[in-house]
């Protein structure tokens, strides 16, 4: 059943990191579209359909199997399991954020440019290094 669930988590793991990736760069060119466009009325569609019908199972199931393996595999009280279940967490924030983004979008009141959407793209690509070392290396 281990090896099963490693599988549930790591897929949905990547569909979550593909989501995380992808929406703040969708931003990127939302800020840059003009409001009420065709092109900002698709960027709505699209961001909505990334955020609710991928990213947030995909989030759910990371959550879901990824404690399950937690308590298969006993790591509580490993401090590499310890730090990465607090990046999930910080991750989990940032999927929130952006979440709350999409929504100012969708009623036209973003405020934040292009290029603040450009750095916010990194933060996921940072904590999902820091996550790999973590769970892969085991360095503590």
């Amino acid at each position: 059943m281990y090896e099963w669930l490693k599988v549930a988590h790591l897929f949905s793991v990547i569909a979550w990191m593909a989501g995380m990736l992808y929406l703040p760069r969708l931003f990127v060119y939302h800020a840059e579209a003009e409001v009420g466009s065709e092109k900002s009325e698709t960027f709505k569609v699209m961001e909505r359909r990334l955020l609710r019908g991928i990213m947030n199972p995909a989030m759910i199931g990371t959550w879901v199997f990824g404690l399950w393996l937690a308590v298969e595999g006993g790591w509580h009280a490993d401090l590499w399991f310890q730090l990465k279940f607090a990046l999930v967490i910080l991750m989990s924030a940032a999927h929130g954020f952006y979440a709350k983004c999409r929504k100012e979008f969708e009623r036209d009141a973003n405020t934040r440019n292009a290029k603040f959407f450009r750095l916010a793209n990194e933060l996921p690509a940072v904590m999902l290094i820091a996550i790999l070392i973590l769970v892969v290396v085991k360095p503590f």
